[in-house]
């Protein structure tokens, strides 16, 4: 049986890409979802293909970068289904840019969705989990969060932020003895929306992706679908997920 059935997962960024991919995946473990994102329409759609598909989900038009409304989320979990096992925090924004663009309100909205956005998630659901002594945070990082190259300064910096919050709670709930687990995904090139939101003109005529097949949201959501159903002694702490072409 998997150790995924049952599980309580609340995932963000649940509109589109990695976070869509993942609900298709994780449901057809038998998980039981609440969806996150702002896009309502697309949200009711997929709460909907869901459901007819026999799955269990419901969903709550979030904004991560709101302290309140990702509390709210938690709690519409709690009331809901009595438990949360499992937050994914998937959204994220990545609109590169060169720092001489001065592009300060982009740099504004990474900080807010990419960084504070996580720590909101982890905030508004850690109680509940130390209270039960048991759950799992996983964080979408990047490979980006890695390394770094021109135009992804700032965008590479809030993904190491990411990975670095991620690995000081694992050995905080570690020390508290929590059972809590901690999971940092750090994809390379998906097939996403992400680079829609890329304004520096200089940063798209520097894309190059011609040669470098992208890998599928799928591909992601059968790395977090491997993190969720290890045993609860396991922690799978990192996993990079590259194309196999990608260099950086």
């Amino acid at each position: 049986m998997s150790n995924v059935k049952d599980k309580v997962v609340i995932l963000t960024g649940a509109s589109s890409g990695i976070g869509e991919g993942t609900a298709q995946e994780l449901v057809e473990q038998g998980a039981k979802l609440v969806l996150a994102a702002r896009r309502e329409d697309r949200l009711k759609e997929l709460t909907s293909t869901i459901k007819e598909n026999g799955g269990d989900a419901i969903y709550k038009v979030t904004d991560v970068t709101s302290r309140e409304q990702m509390e709210e989320l938690a709690k519409t979990a709690l009331d809901h289904y009595g438990k949360i096992d499992v937050l994914v925090n998937n959204a994220g924004l990545m609109p590169l840019s060169f720092m001489n663009k001065l592009k300060v309100d982009e740099w504004d909205k990474m900080i807010d969705v990419n960084i504070k956005g996580v720590l909101y998630g982890v905030a508004a659901v850690l109680p509940s989990m130390r209270e039960k002594q048991a759950g799992q945070i996983i964080n979408i990082s990047s490979v980006a969060g890695h390394t770094v190259g021109p135009g992804m300064s700032v965008y590479s910096g809030t993904k190491h932020a990411v990975r670095v919050i991620t690995e000081g709670l694992r050995q905080e709930e570690a020390l508290a003895k929590s059972n809590i687990r901690t999971t940092i995904i750090s994809p390379g090139m998906v097939e996403t929306e992400l680079p829609n939101t890329i304004t520096d003109d200089d940063v798209l005529q520097g894309l190059d992706t011609s040669e470098l097949t992208p890998i599928q949201p799928k591909d992601i959501a059968s790395t977090i679908r491997y993190a969720i159903e290890q045993p609860e002694e396991v922690s799978i702490n990192e996993i990079l997920v590259r194309p196999t072409s990608q260099q950086g």
